[in-house]
């Protein structure tokens, strides 16, 4: 039998080094956040440990524990007859829980009566987010950051996207939260992750990236939707050297009608989402852009939600925020398109090396 327990702290330095990570709690408990990899074998499952809890505080604990353990047995046999029979005598999972206890604990006494060389994680996934929680900011500290700044619909994100694309370091918090971090920033059919999802995303990202490289990020807000940034990160990036990404009108309307192509689809949907702003702009000038956008003036009313809306907001809270904004480098690709937004990707890259 080889059966090893880590602490937290020394298990999120040490992930890469375990063949499998195991999330034994239920399916909503993995929904919510779980290790980078990880897959779900609930010891319980959903339903299960519902009826248990409720077994446990109206009858007693005791009859509670025999119905669990029976439950958990069956289900353990199950993950091991699916998942385990196939697998080499040096494979080394690392198995979790919420706080490192029953569920975790007895899988993993099973795996290591097998012969496997199983880690617990001591204080399970409770303590495993404490320690991202605290890293968070270690590592934020570390990096080298470049915040592409810029008004709405100035390509911001297909920068970043080029960016990567031609290697360099990038975070992508929009693309974490799933969302467009604006009042028309929800993205249909997309749901976002729950805050420890997103803080847990935030985290894997930033420790894959390599300190003595630049990391390209972009000028959010404190909230990406309904998710808030670490505040770590957001204060490095207000004490950063930006650069101001620059498009005409005409060239931001333009990219903007193709990233938010659904609301050219869906007018209804568009106008909808456009009530949010009456209480900022005023119920009449917001109804006279939803009387615009039903009669196909689309174009004309994303320049005016660019140019009394979301430019003057911006360019505020960017001089109040940022400290190091009006004395961004200017940066303008030829136009809002891809390759022009490679080009100028190619040309910042090759200008820090």
């Amino acid at each position: 039998m080889s059966l090893n327990t880590l602490p937290a702290v020394e298990v999120i330095t040490r992930l890469d080094e375990f063949d499998t990570l195991i999330d034994a709690r239920s399916e909503d408990e993995y929904a919510l956040d779980h290790l980078p990899g990880a897959i779900n074998w609930p010891t319980l499952n959903n339903d299960e440990r519902r009826s248990i809890g409720t077994l446990y505080t109206q009858v007693n604990p005791f009859e509670a524990k025999k119905r669990g353990a029976a439950i958990a047995a069956r289900n353990i046999a199950e993950h091991i007859e699916r998942e385990v029979i196939a697998k080499p005598r040096d494979w080394k999972p690392l198995a979790y829980c919420w706080r490192g206890g029953q569920r975790s604990g007895a899988l993993s006494l099973i795996l290591s009566q097998i012969g496997f060389r199983v880690t617990l994680l001591e204080g399970g996934y409770k303590a495993f987010r404490a320690a991202v929680v605290q890293d968070t900011p270690r590592m934020v500290k570390a990096l080298n950051w470049r915040v592409i700044s810029g008004t709405t619909g100035s390509g911001k994100t297909r920068l970043l996207q080029a960016l990567r694309g031609q290697g360099a370091q990038v975070v992508d918090l929009e693309a974490l939260a799933r969302h467009r971090s604006s009042v028309l920033g929800a993205l249909p059919g997309l749901e976002q992750p729950t805050q420890k999802r997103f803080d847990t995303l935030v985290w894997e990202t930033l420790r894959q990236l390599d300190p003595a490289r630049p990391v390209f990020i972009e000028s959010e807000s404190k909230k990406v939707g309904n998710v808030t940034v670490p505040s770590a990160l957001i204060e490095a990036m207000h004490q950063s050297p930006c650069l101001n990404l620059v498009l005409s009108d005409g060239e931001r309307v333009a990219l903007l009608l193709e990233d938010y192509d659904f609301f050219v689809r869906d007018v209804e949907s568009f106008c909808e989402r456009l009530q949010v702003l009456a209480a900022f702009k005023g119920k009449l000038l917001v109804e006279g852009w939803q009387a615009q956008l039903r009669s196909g003036e689309i174009a004309p009313v994303v320049q005016a939600l660019l140019t009394q809306h979301y430019d003057p907001t911006y360019l505020a809270s960017m001089r109040r925020n940022f400290s190091q904004f009006e004395k961004a480098r200017v940066i303008a690709p030829a136009d809002h398109s891809v390759a022009a937004m490679t080009e100028l990707a190619r040309e910042l890259i090759s200008s820090l090396v």
